[in-house]
């Protein structure tokens, strides 16, 4: 399944945008918390979507 993970500034400038691939939800959600961390953007405005299913989500 095709993932999306999104950052947005706070003018909604987009930060990160990218697509991966996993088997399942929770797989994809660990690889989208890490490539967050690795950017520094966990506390910024982000969600990782799945076929307009929100997996994750800050604001």
């Amino acid at each position: 399944m095709t993932y999306y993970l999104t950052v947005y500034d706070k003018d909604s400038t987009v930060l990160l945008n990218e697509s991966f691939e996993y088997n399942e939800d929770a797989e994809a959600i660990s690889h989208g918390r890490k490539r967050l961390e690795e950017e520094n953007y966990f506390q910024t405005t982000h969600r990782l979507t799945r076929k307009g299913k929100l997996l994750l989500f800050y604001r």
